[in-house]
């Protein structure tokens, strides 16, 4: 029964490695009908995409937590309250002049007022010169005046969120614009609006990432042809990805910053999938096949890592779901659609433009290369697993305890969000920001709205106010604004911190635990502490409470995978801790950097931020389906020369001589793209850039170069130990699948010059 299970798993292998070989075939001889087919999907779905294609959406509701019961609470009673905001933020140009002393500015700050209160969509606008009209301690005592007079606050209350789109964010935009021409005032403007609707801008600096991998496989090739092949095959994926997001809109809302890291994923996955299918295919010609035969080739083993590679990606990432949030698991998805695309066009886009360059792909190059020259190359990577070899204990513990070091600030981990005070000065959010603290302190940026149903014991409200105001983490409380009829109060709590400090985050739960339970002990009136600081909050908690068991479905998952590929039981095992070893480095340096601030200058970073809570979980889940395809890469040819030598050292050396070239070039090119998110404005994205970065540059160096060769010595014979009874029940597979195809189809002649053997990578 086992060996039937086995022997039609080899024939599904078989199978599969044969319609590749068939499909890259195809491609390769007649690519203009491949291109044109997928020319033809790209104009449809981009067409459908600017016709039909809705808004992206940056909402984060999750349901349960208590922020987000405060929102539906408020939204039932259909409360003002439940809509985004939005701040105008008001200061004279004169710096001698306040709003206390100066009629005109008393004048402008009027009009302002009373014109944003028709702005489409807003309820309602605060008032800041009506209580200047009853006096100075009024306006402070109100909260729409700074002590000093310099500052005003304009707060604008929109209708609820599902009503609005991004046309409101360009009316308060313009509608500022104008008013800074007409009016002695510095005015500027933040809110939830500007999260709702503003979309990320276009940094020139992502292109350098781009660039620079243009220019590492120009180097790795030699030929601008077969440089030009992995980036075309990448853009043309990542441009109908991204375009699809707007239409799969219709099924899961898509966060607006998923486009932005789906490109930063697809682009270095795209190339990098390209990489290893393009060096295939030049090692086949080099050998003297026909152009079709060594596509179909290439597609029928790299390629079939390639589908390995991106299954496992996907795979990882959509597990994002564990979660709990609805907008991580809807970028997950979005971010899978462009793995998948990638994966898709390296087995059939490729292909047809390999076919479409022929034997051009090693022309018009920057140098010529030599058979001897990859000799020497291969020498070199030969000698060095021997240095490791030889130094396996010594480069085993250095470089473990060198990786626990960087690992260690993971201790110090803290998941939050970053507030409108990271972002740059040049934005009107960070001067909004920046203005408002000085003049009325740090938790005025980020208030708690406080939604209280009071049906059944409207004295509750009174004990509930009082109790909050009292609080040590508060500095002031607004409202009640009751609806007697739905019986819901609202309050707004300013903390005496700011958004993303630690101490608001120990307010908002002190609150829910400590200063609520004894009003509500006895009452059938409840509270919830919503508004965007404490759904941040609650957010970070929720998926800093299923990280670790996210991380360990992960682990075991690339264990099954391992010890199915390649039948061991160490080898999996040690790939696991591996894994952990380079992400808790990642994970480390981002403390360092975004926590801890070094180095923050280098990189463009304002100020310190926690860590975004979803990024943990998304870099792990891309960094397993990435390491595991270096993983594979490297001991498939480890494993292929022990099964053929019986030598376990020289198999190791081996197998880094033979894929050490490929696997650096790879890491270089994606750490080359992750980069270049890094110089871009947005802490968020910096974030990933430079964590995927670190994890890629850890993985592809300290890991795969050094301490897997060096662990692999010293496991010796035991790495490829597999019990009896498991290895009569595991299926055997082939992840190469040459040895199913038939015999290669050869060129009559072969141009010497054309036989760049080791000239690969």
């Amino acid at each position: 029964m086992q060996r039937s299970t086995g022997t039609a798993t080899n024939r599904t292998r078989a199978t599969m490695s044969q319609s590749l070989y068939r499909l890259g075939r195809l491609a390769a001889k007649r690519p203009w009908t491949a291109i044109g087919i997928w020319l033809l999907a790209s104009v449809l779905v981009i067409g459908a995409a600017g016709i039909f294609g809705q808004e992206l959406d940056d909402s984060f509701e999750v349901p349960g937590l208590d922020s987000q019961l405060a929102t539906e609470l408020l939204a039932a009673a259909q409360s003002d309250s439940a809509g985004p905001t939005a701040q105008i933020v008001l200061t004279p140009l004169d710096e001698s002049a306040t709003f206390f002393t100066s009629p005109d500015a008393q004048r402008a700050l009027a009009a302002v007022q009373a014109a944003a209160d028709d702005l489409p969509n807003v309820l309602g606008a605060s008032d800041p010169a009506a209580d200047l009209a009853a006096g100075p301690e009024a306006a402070v005592a109100s909260g729409s005046v700074s002590r000093d007079g310099r500052i005003a606050l304009i707060r604008l209350q929109y209708t609820v969120a599902e009503h609005l789109d991004a046309a409101d964010l360009e009316n308060l935009k313009a509608f500022v614009f104008d008013a800074r021409e007409q009016y002695p005032l510095q005015i500027e403007m933040n809110g939830d609006l500007f999260f709702l609707f503003e979309e990320a801008e276009t940094s020139a600096t992502e292109m350098i990432g781009l660039v620079a991998a243009m220019i590492i496989l120009l180097l790795a090739f030699g030929s601008l042809i077969a440089m030009g092949l992995p980036i075309g095959m990448a853009l043309f994926g990542l441009a109908l990805g991204i375009s699809s997001m707007s239409l799969i809109s219709y099924l899961i809302e898509i966060p607006g910053w998923a486009p932005q890291l789906a490109a930063m994923i697809g682009l270095g996955v795209g190339i990098d999938y390209a990489l290893f299918l393009v060096t295939r295919h030049r090692e086949f010609l080099a050998r003297g096949m026909t152009v079709e035969e060594a596509a179909g080739r290439s597609v029928a083993t790299a390629g079939q890592a390639v589908i390995f590679a991106g299954g496992t990606v996907v795979i990882a990432i959509l597990g994002l779901a564990v979660a709990g949030v609805p907008a991580i698991t809807a970028a997950g998805i979005a971010i899978s659609v462009v793995v998948l695309i990638m994966v898709v066009a390296s087995v059939t886009l490729l292909p047809a433009f390999l076919g479409l360059s022929g034997h051009w792909i090693n022309r018009l190059g920057i140098h010529r290369r030599h058979q001897s020259d990859g000799r020497r190359i291969g020498l070199r990577w030969k000698r060095w697993g021997e240095h490791v070899t030889s130094h396996a204990w010594a480069y085993t513990i250095g470089t473990t305890a060198f990786l626990l070091l960087l690992a260690a600030p993971v201790l110090s981990l803290r998941l939050g969000f970053p507030d409108e005070g990271t972002q740059p000065e040049s934005r009107t959010e960070r001067r909004a920001y920046d203005l408002v603290a000085d003049g009325f302190g740090p938790g005025i940026n980020g208030p708690l709205v406080i939604a209280i149903d009071i049906a059944g014991d409207p004295d509750a409200l009174d004990r509930l106010n009082n109790a909050i105001a009292t609080d040590e983490g508060i500095a002031a409380v607004v409202g009640p604004n009751v609806n007697r009829e739905a019986g819901v109060a609202t309050l707004l709590a300013f903390p005496t911190t700011a958004p993303q400090d630690v101490a608001t985050v120990e307010t908002i739960e002190r609150l829910r635990t400590e200063v609520f339970p004894p009003i509500f002990d006895q009452s059938p009136a409840r509270a919830h502490v919503g508004g965007a600081t404490a759904t941040y909050a609650d957010i970070g908690n929720q998926v800093n409470d299923r990280l670790p068991i996210f991380i360990a479905a992960v682990l075991v998952l690339s264990f099954l995978l391992l010890m199915l590929l390649f039948r061991s039981i160490l080898v999996p095992l040690k790939a696991a801790l591996l894994n952990l070893l380079s992400i808790g480095a990642a994970y480390g340096v981002l403390v360092m950097v975004f926590q801890w601030g070094w180095g923050k200058d280098l990189i463009g970073l304002e100020s310190t931020v926690p860590i975004v809570s979803f990024i943990p979980m998304f870099m792990f889940a891309i960094l397993f389906g990435l390491s595991m395809d270096y993983e594979v890469f490297l001991l498939s040819r480890v494993r292929e020369e022990y099964l053929l030598t019986g030598d376990n050292d020289g198999s190791v050396i081996h197998g880094i001589a033979t894929t050490a070239k490929v696997i650096t070039s790879a890491a270089l090119i994606m750490i080359a793209v992750f980069f270049g998110f890094v110089l871009g404005e947005d802490p968020t994205i910096k974030m990933f850039g430079l964590g995927l970065a670190t994890a890629i540059f850890v993985d592809a160096t300290i890991v795969r170069m050094i301490l897997v060769p060096a662990t692999m010595k010293l496991m010796g014979d035991a790495n490829w130990w597999l019990p009896g009874w498991l290895d009569r029940l595991l299926p055997t597979i082939d992840i190469e699948g040459e040895s199913s195809l038939p015999e290669p189809e050869m060129e009559p002649t072969v141009d010497p010059d054309e036989n760049l053997v080791d000239a690969l990578v």
